[in-house]
Parts: C-alpha cells; sequence; structure tokens
C-alpha cells in the first residue's frame, strides 16, 4: 500500500464529537467478552467494533471532508454558547464579517449531500463547472456500498437527445411484435433504477418531455413504460447543475424543481490547497477508490440509519419557532374580500404580482414584516423536508432532539429554491443589505432570525392563548356539556374582539384567526349535535 493509499485508508478515531452523549466504540468491558460475535479490541486490525450509526456517520463526513473533497469553506456553524462565544473580524472596506465558531463546524458542500443520504432525500449541487458536484455525488453512492464503476455507470448524464426510453429502459422488440396488448410487453429497466443512491448530472440539460418522466420517479418513487410500472424504492438522489437559476439547454419545470429537497452550492476552489492536488495528480489516487470499509453502509444500516433520524424528537419550543416563520410568509392583505384568500398564492393564481398588492398595503412595517421581503410561502413539501433535515442534522450532532442550531443551520438550504425574495421590497434598498440580493443562503437565515427575535419579543412561549384554545379541542369534545362549550366559544369570540383594533394582521395572527375560528366551528357543531341529542 502506498503512503497516499495509507493516508486515505485513515478514519478519524471515535468520539468525532466528545459530548456528554458520546461514547467510545472501542471502550469494552467484561460482558462484551461474552457477547457474540467478538468484533474485536483495540489494536486489532481485522474486525472493528461497528460504531453507532451518528457516530459512523460523523467518520464517513471528516473522511470526505480530509481526504476526498477539498472543502475548506466551515459554513454550517455553531455556537458553544455563552460560555465560549464565537470571536468575530471585519476585513476590507465593506467591513465583511469573519466568524470563528466556538463548536464544531461543518462545510456545507459535503455535510448537506451526506443528510441527504440519511434521510433519503433530493440534494440538487450547484456550481461551475470542476468544483466536484460529480464528485461528491459518486461518494455517496459508494458509502452505500457500491463499486465506483457500478456507481459511474449508473450515473445519468443529461444531455438534449436522452428520451424517457434511454432513461428508464426499453421494451423488448420481440414483444413488440408477438404481444397482443401493451400488458405482454417486457421492459428491460435500466439496472440505475434500484439503486439506493441516485445519481443525474446536469439535469438541466434534459428535454422537457424526459424531466417530466424524471418528475414521477423523484416524487413518487415508480416508473412506468408501455404500461408497465416498476418501483424503484427509497433512495437518496443527487442532482448536479453548473447554473443556480435551474436554465441550461432546457429550463427546469417548476414541479421537478419543487420536488429537490435541499440545494447546495459548490463554493470555489481555495488555492491556498494547490498542493494537495499536485500530490493526488503525482500519485495517482483516487479518493473515490480508497474509501475505508468502515465507513460504508449496508443496505441494513441505511436502513436503520433512515428510522434514527426520524425518530429524533423536534420540540415544541424549536417547533413553534419554526410555524413562527412559517406563518409569516404567506399573508396579502389585500389579495381578497374573503379572509381565507388574502394570500400570496390567490393572487399568483389569478396572474396578480404579489409585489403590487403588497406596495399597496402603507399601514404595514415594510422593514420588519419578514413576509413583505418573499413573493410566496411555503408549502407542506417544503416543510416536510425542512423537519426531516433539521432531524438529520441533530442526528448527525449526537443530539437526542432538535434544538434551533439545528434547524436554522438547514433551514436556507432546503429553502433556497423554495421562497422567492422580492427584490423590489423596502429591505433590499438598504445599502448594507445589497448583498442578501445574490446571497440567498444568508438571506433566507435572517429572515429566519429576525422571525425568532419577533417570537421571543412577544413572549409567545409564556403567553399563547391560541395554543391553550387549540390543545381544549384537540383534546376531544366528548363528555362537554352546553354551559362548558358556549364558555369555550366566548372565549373565542373575546380573543377576536381583542385583535381587532390591537394588532395588524400579520402572518402569525392571520393564522391564529383561522385556528380560533376552526376551533369556533368545531365547538358550533358539537353544540348542535348536543342540543339535537338532549344531552
Amino acid at each position: 500500500m502506498t503512503p497516499a493509499e495509507q493516508d486515505l485508508d485513515h478514519v478519524s478515531s471515535a468520539p468525532t464529537r466528545p459530548g456528554p452523549g458520546a461514547t467510545n466504540p472501542f471502550d469494552l468491558d467484561v460482558a462484551d467478552l461474552f457477547r457474540t460475535p467478538v468484533t474485536g479490541v483495540p489494536g486489532d486490525h481485522g474486525a472493528v467494533p461497528a460504531a453507532p450509526l451518528d457516530e459512523k456517520l460523523r467518520q464517513a463526513y471528516f473522511w470526505v471532508v480530509n481526504h476526498a473533497i477539498i472543502s475548506p469553506h466551515y459554513d454550517v456553524e455553531f455556537s458553544a454558547g455563552p460560555t465560549a462565544p464565537d470571536v468575530s473580524f471585519r476585513l476590507g472596506d465593506s467591513r465583511a464579517r469573519l466568524n470563528l465558531p466556538s463548536d464544531q463546524s461543518y462545510s456545507s458542500f459535503v455535510l448537506l449531500p451526506l443528510l441527504t443520504f440519511a434521510v433519503r432525500g433530493r440534494c440538487l449541487m450547484v456550481g461551475g463547472p470542476g468544483r466536484g458536484k460529480t464528485a461528491s455525488a459518486v461518494l455517496m453512492g459508494v458509502l452505500a456500498g457500491y463499486p465506483v464503476r457500478d456507481v459511474r455507470r449508473a450515473m445519468q448524464h443529461g444531455h438534449p437527445q436522452l428520451t424517457v426510453s434511454d432513461l428508464f429502459g426499453t421494451p423488448l422488440p420481440k414483444d413488440l411484435v408477438q404481444a397482443d396488448s401493451l400488458a405482454d410487453v417486457d421492459v428491460a429497466w435500466r439496472t440505475w433504477l434500484g439503486m439506493r443512491v441516485k445519481i443525474v448530472d446536469e439535469y438541466n440539460r434534459i428535454p422537457t418531455r424526459t424531466q417530466s418522466a424524471l418528475l414521477t420517479v423523484l416524487a413518487d418513487g415508480y416508473v412506468e413504460v408501455y404500461d408497465q410500472v416498476y418501483e424503484t424504492g427509497a433512495a437518496a438522489w443527487y442532482l448536479t447543475a453548473n447554473d443556480d437559476a435551474g436554465g441550461g439547454t432546457y429550463q427546469v419545470v417548476d414541479a421537478l424543481r419543487d420536488r429537490i429537497d435541499v440545494v447546495v452550492h459548490a463554493l470555489p476552489f481555495n488555492n491556498r490547497f494547490l498542493g494537495d492536488l499536485v500530490a493526488r495528480a503525482e500519485r495517482g489516487v483516487r479518493p473515490e477508490e480508497n474509501v475505508p470499509p468502515e465507513i460504508v453502509f449496508d443496505a441494513e444500516e441505511h436502513d436503520r440509519l433512515h428510522r434514527d433520524v426520524l425518530a429524533v424528537r423536534i420540540p415544541v419550543p424549536v417547533r413553534r419557532r419554526l410555524e413562527f416563520f412559517a406563518s409569516q410568509l404567506e399573508v396579502l392583505e389585500r389579495a381578497a374580500w374573503q379572509f381565507e384568500y388574502r394570500t400570496k398564492d390567490t393572487a399568483k393564481l389569478a396572474g396578480i404580482d404579489p409585489h403590487l398588492l403588497a406596495a399597496a398595503d402603507t399601514g404595514r412595517d415594510r422593514l420588519g414584516d419578514i413576509g413583505a421581503q418573499t413573493l410566496n410561502g411555503l408549502s407542506v413539501r417544503a416543510l416536510q423536508s425542512l423537519v426531516s433535515y433539521a432531524k438529520a442534522m441533530a442526528f448527525f450532532r449526537g443530539n437526542a432532539e432538535v434544538d434551533l442550531a439545528d434547524l436554522r443551520a438547514v433551514l436556507p438550504f432546503v429553502l433556497h429554491d423554495k421562497l422567492v425574495p422580492d427584490l423590489q421590497s423596502a429591505p433590499f434598498d438598504d445599502e448594507e443589505r445589497e448583498p442578501l440580493r445574490a446571497d440567498r443562503v444568508s438571506w433566507i437565515r435572517d429572515l429566519f432570525d429576525t422571525a425568532c427575535q419577533q417570537y421571543d419579543a412577544a413572549g409567545l412561549d409564556q403567553d399563547d392563548p391560541v395554543a391553550e384554545v387549540l390543545a381544549a379541542v384537540e383534546a376531544g369534545l366528548e363528555g362537554l356539556g352546553e354551559a362548558e362549550v358556549l364558555r369555550r366559544t366566548a372565549q373565542i369570540e373575546g380573543l377576536l374582539s381583542l385583535w381587532q383594533d390591537a394588532v395588524k394582521l400579520h402572518g402569525n395572527v392571520y393564522e391564529d384567526a383561522l385556528v380560533l375560528k376552526y376551533a369556533h366551528q368545531r365547538y358550533t357543531n358539537y353544540l348542535a349535535w348536543l342540543r339535537w341529542s338532549g344531552r
């Protein structure tokens, strides 16, 4: 084995993230000696103890970032808290802030694809040619246990002549001639469809018709050709594109873009690391061909990894801040007469620019209202993706439940293509905020930080009467008497009466009002039944 290969074979020692919950897989006690099979002891270069899956995931990350993908951009930052604050410096004429985080932080270009592997999501990697997008995707396939040759052969390359048959499979010629019906035609399916890691390189060069067929696989997990259906199974998807805007030979259809869970940028190469490129060229060693077996996940481990990630809890305070943030984005007060339809989606469906209606609303604080900076709200699919990746981040960091830092870290990458900025809105006219026109990640994180500050200022953790109303409804109505029902409906009407002249219709107020209407209707229906039944 060459020195270069020995270096690539090195896996970070456990625990890679020391802390109260960290365990060392090499710590054995007497009971371990009587368990079967004996997996090895420190110093044994044969079998190695199996690391917990979160530890194995971190070991995979550090191997990739230290030996495979040269990415010294630690842009997913975490702070150790007030006892060990971050250190920052202002550089250049623009006083650009360079932050030195006080807790273990990560490179998004390596971490987000790895989290996609864990949640079996759909990751789009964007950036100029030659920045490692395809290499990163190939590594994910190797981490799933596939030989490098199979991963490369299974990769689908977008080009203007790519047909549905090229992508999925072709009917057997003999059947086409002899079959009496489409049901009798067998299809020779492409082997890549059954893999746990699927890669589509330069997906924005695929013709629109073929994109539509790809959408079905991406969204629903099956392919249909000549009335034959192939179930593809759960998989992690990696797509690449040189153009962040989704352009290319063919414009990417909106439905396909919407199915992408997370977008990550391949940042430019740091030329201080040119020596590493020279060494690789001189040694002729390719990292994807030297992935250590200790960080490879077999099918059973991949399944278990996915289950363990989904089992991570999201505590109520974190969930409430996400709810508050998302509620700010959709409301558009002048979009309709009926209360329920006062949304940006109503305006867009009518072919009206939401910005024009928002600009006419002169009674709103254009700088403090984060919803004024967006042209749309969030779909259920976007929120589901956000929840999955927040859980994956917490699991990766060894946390038993999602904390606010986990959610804040993944949120800009999940919502990168989901939130459309209103670049004509007042906040973007501020000279200091001008860079946010191009920096989508920082803009979305700033929106979330602002929403969290507003949530804390409102004291909603301590005083949230709408949450109390909703909890009472969710507890069930069985056994309630007429007097109690009337008391609860009066409470709801009292809350709305207080808001009538005292608050503006910000997003959280809009959604809370709809919740109160929902609760009031539940009680109204129950009261009608109660009186009918004579109870």
